[in-house]
């Protein structure tokens, strides 16, 4: 059975068993969360989003439509996911560009995601980083722009 907090806000969308969903939590319609996982207070999760099995998504962090995130993945608070490669207030693509976070990558706290971007299996996203293109499989990515500083075993 999965725990929903009292003062989240949870829509029509799939959690699997065994997830927790914390208090100030918004997800909305269509999103799909899988089993075992953590979704810490004051996230925000809109529809066209998957989340896979065993991830912790800690404090503050949204995930916007597109992202794509695998099973034992961890991201750390305040973590930003962005979709859209050229902003504009009340401008809207026709289709959002999406994330993707493949198996065991670990990004850190206040790390800036762009759109597009696809982080490889096991990756590892130092804090504060901004991840301006794809990260390959056990890379660790460090600065702004992120940039490789070793790979791990």
């Amino acid at each position: 059975m999965s725990f929903i907090h009292k003062l989240a806000d949870v829509a029509d969308c799939n959690i699997g068993e065994g997830t927790k969903i914390w208090q100030f939590v918004v997800i909305l319609t269509g999103a799909t969360i899988g089993k075992d996982s953590n979704i810490c207070a004051q996230c925000l999760i809109e529809g066209d989003v998957v989340i896979g099995d065993n991830v912790t998504v800690k404090s503050g962090v949204q995930l916007w439509d597109g992202t794509r995130i695998g099973n034992n993945v961890f991201i750390g608070p305040n973590v930003t996911f962005t979709n859209d490669l050229f902003p504009r207030s009340k401008e809207y693509p026709e289709n959002f560009t999406g994330i993707k976070v493949n198996d065991f990558a670990s990004i850190g706290a206040n790390s800036t995601i762009l759109p597009g971007v696809t982080i490889g299996e096991s990756a590892m996203i130092g804090a504060g980083s901004v991840v301006t293109k794809d990260v390959p499989a056990k890379a660790v990515v460090v600065g702004n722009p992120a940039k490789i500083i070793r790979f791990l075993e």
